[in-house]
């Protein structure tokens, strides 16, 4: 079967065209290798979970990867209280735990005393005898136990998880005495470390993060042209189009500023769409610098989820919109100050990006669709 490009879900090397992503990776191992805990922290289909899958795998050789999806295998009924959360992630941490990395006796034994607790006492287990039965598994694997947990802020507003955060957070501080994970990563959109308030805003421990021990995640993951040209590189091997890779490696940079899913999607639409057409017939036609402009001009008029998302941000968080107003139609220079609320908001949405201490609109194909919707938005005009 051959490969596509792909703008759902993540991306599978088997199935689709993919950008090289080693270096994003390898950073990510070099974290790891040091033993930090931290979050990555990503707008919107930025190709987290395909970085952290490839990343699990690339651990294998040296660690004990246990990776959890929150969204799949955590559904809301599992965190009501302390008792249920213990229980139902035990049995998804058993489940993804390779018993064959575990010492024996011991090893084996810490193993089926989880499993015993998890299924015998589901009503009753506790995150304090999770972690106990946690870190002998971690004191008896035979490689260090790294966990993984996409999604992770589709349960951060729940106590409970903040709660197991602070258990971790126990277990960090005491890693030299106690047992614990050689690393623990979490992903999702927003950064746990800003959204603990929405449980108890008024109450002086729901402002104290229990993720205070994360390291800052510093790895840039945005696509460069050199990363683009690899992609392109595989396709051109298998339809020999004739494109010149490394210019529309650089056209695609230049529009999306590496953006994932944008990169993917404008490839997705040449292939797919621009090629065939009465203008461009076939994809010698369709891989040029004219058939990118019209990829460009049918990304801008679609709906699509991204886009989607985007636009419910906006509406839901007028401030945001009026700071991108400032920058679109006012030329206004926004310095960035760490801790600017809709600032940081606009970054984590990923509309904003920093750059030489100021912020810009992320990309040109963003620049562009703001513009058209603000223009064209009668609930949006006037927002101050």
């Amino acid at each position: 079967m051959p490969k596509i490009f792909n703008v759902h879900a993540d991306c599978k090397p088997g199935l689709h065209y993919m950008a090289d992503i080693s270096r994003i990776v390898s950073e990510m191992k070099k974290m790891t290798d040091r033993g930090q805990y931290f979050t990555v922290n990503r707008a919107r289909q930025y190709g987290k979970t395909t970085v952290l899958r490839a990343l699990a795998r690339y651990l294998r050789n040296d660690y004990a990867v246990v990776s959890l999806d929150f969204q799949k295998e955590m559904s809301a009924a599992k965190f009501q209280n302390e008792h249920t959360f213990s229980a139902a992630f035990a049995a998804a941490f058993l489940a993804k735990l390779d018993s064959s990395q575990m010492q024996e006796p011991e090893g084996h034994a810490a193993v089926n005393r989880l499993y015993d607790m998890a299924a015998s006492r589901r009503e009753e287990l506790e995150l304090v005898e999770l972690f106990q039965c946690l870190s002998l598994i971690c004191r008896y694997s035979i490689k260090p136990v790294v966990l993984m947990i996409d999604e992770a802020d589709s349960a951060a507003d729940n106590q409970v998880f903040l709660d197991f955060l602070s258990q971790l957070r126990g277990y960090y501080i005491d890693r030299d005495e106690t047992p614990s994970f050689r690393s623990v990563i979490l992903d999702g959109v927003y950064d746990i470390r800003n959204i603990r308030q929405k449980i108890r805003p008024q109450e002086e421990h729901a402002r104290n993060s229990p993720w205070n021990i994360a390291a800052d995640f510093l790895v840039d993951m945005s696509l460069s042209a050199s990363e683009i040209e690899g992609m392109l590189l595989e396709y051109e091997a298998d339809y020999h189009t004739g494109m010149n890779t490394a210019e529309m490696a650089g056209m695609l940079y230049d529009y999306t500023s590496g953006y994932p899913y944008l990169v993917s999607r404008l490839c997705k639409l040449m292939d797919e769409q621009v090629k065939g057409s009465l203008e461009f017939p076939d994809a010698r036609l369709a891989w040029t610098k004219k058939g990118f402009l019209e990829a460009v001009r049918m990304i801008l008029a679609e709906p699509n989820a991204l886009f989607e998302s985007l636009w419910n941000k906006l509406e839901d968080y007028p401030q945001l919109a009026a700071v991108l107003q400032e920058l679109l139609f006012y030329g206004k220079e926004i310095a960035y100050v760490p801790g600017t609320r809709y600032v940081e908001m606009a970054l984590m949405f990923g509309f904003l990006k920093k750059t030489g201490g100021c912020v810009t609109i992320a990309n040109r194909i963003f620049d562009v669709l703001l513009y058209n919707f603000f223009l064209t938005s009668p609930d949006m005009q006037g927002i101050s």
